[in-house]
């Protein structure tokens, strides 16, 4: 705005960001308080926050491992003017990866399953990305499976790079480096409890890590769907997305959890719907997975009696835009047997 001929300028300096990657990060928290009704009186409840990580600028926790994985490429050389980024994944890394990949100026090829919603593959190409589809029912080794197809992709394209999110010691280091520090300030470092669900095991694993370094106390729980290897259950298929996986990422330090909640894909739904239509918080299925393990917490503090001293953060990995054709609709519950208006609060297996 022009100031008026003779008037006095404003003191006041313009706040903006020089790009959309330094909004990434510094994600809020926020209380909740009506998905832990019945869970006994108010007062005996645990503070229950829930950091809001679909507000980073790509809608997801992913944001924040993105740029580091592509500045560490470009550091050792990996990554040149012209390259082209290529990475298997569920949806959010690629959404990340495309962001930072925007602004450095390289291409984008990124593998989905056919797993995962057509609002996650609409909104890599709206990047700019090219999205190869392949089938979810096959070992991690077929041929045909995304980490397969992208191997061959990275060997067959010229001045390709695949940042291996499975593998690259920036994904836990970006959190142990923010989202762990910001947790610890965030609640004046009286966490007591971190709840988070797992695919790569970076956020859990460097987020555990920098808050267990600060207080060995804090109580890591890990979200995970039946039929994850993560937590030790068999591998089977499950209809949650982003979330666990069939082997072991080298991302994945074990010795950070101290416990495993498995949540079947119907609890992390209903879970996740409730968020929406109670709280106010539309997120995705990993979300439901992990607030699902939250309230687990929380309802065992209750009955221990510590609740009225604990602080419980979950993290909230990703928005629920991303499912809105998925466990968000009625009819996509209903055909794979779910009740669409079934609310689950039974405990689950550990």
């Amino acid at each position: 705005m022009t100031a008026t001929a003779g008037a006095a300028a404003s003191p006041r300096a313009m706040r903006y960001a020089d790009s959309v990657l330094d909004l990434v990060g510094h994600t809020p928290l926020v209380r909740l308080s009506r998905v832990t009704r019945g869970l006994g009186a108010a007062d005996a409840q645990p503070v229950l926050l829930a950091k809001l990580e679909m507000l980073n600028p790509g809608g997801s926790v992913k944001d924040r491992i993105g740029l580091p994985m592509i500045e560490a490429a470009e550091r050792a050389g990996l990554l040149r003017p012209g390259g082209v980024i290529v990475e298997p994944t569920s949806g959010n890394t690629g959404h990340g990866l495309a962001i930072a990949a925007a602004l450095r100026g390289y291409r984008c090829i990124f593998v989905v399953a056919d797993k995962q919603s057509e609002e996650k593959r609409s909104l890599l190409r709206a990047y700019g990305a090219e999205v190869v589809v392949c089938p979810t029912g096959v070992p991690p080794e077929s041929p045909d499976s995304y980490y397969s197809v992208a191997r061959r992709l990275v060997e067959q394209t010229p001045g390709a790079f695949s940042p291996g999110q499975y593998w690259n010691r920036e994904n836990p280091a970006a959190h142990e480096r923010s989202t762990g520090p910001e947790i610890w300030e965030q609640t004046a470092g009286r966490i007591t409890h971190l709840v988070a669900s797992a695919g790569t095991g970076g956020t859990i694993s460097g987020t555990g890590r920098y808050l267990k370094d600060r207080n060995p106390a804090i109580e890591v729980v890990g979200a995970d769907p039946e039929g994850s290897v993560l937590s030790g259950d068999a591998a089977r298929s499950y209809l949650t997305e982003g979330v666990g996986e069939d082997f072991l990422p080298g991302t994945f330090d074990p010795a950070v959890v101290d416990r495993w909640v498995r949540v079947p894909d119907s609890v992390a739904f209903h879970t996740a719907r409730r968020m929406a239509r109670e709280e106010g918080i539309l997120a995705g299925g990993s979300s439901g997975t992990a607030v699902a393990a939250a309230r687990l917490v929380v309802q065992e503090l209750v009955e221990r009696g510590g609740g009225p001293e604990s602080v419980v953060v979950v993290v909230l990995p990703d928005t629920g835009r991303n499912y809105l054709t998925k466990f968000l609709d009625d009819g996509w519950l209903r055909d794979r047997g779910i009740p669409a208006d079934g609310v689950e609060h039974a405990r689950f297996v550990e």
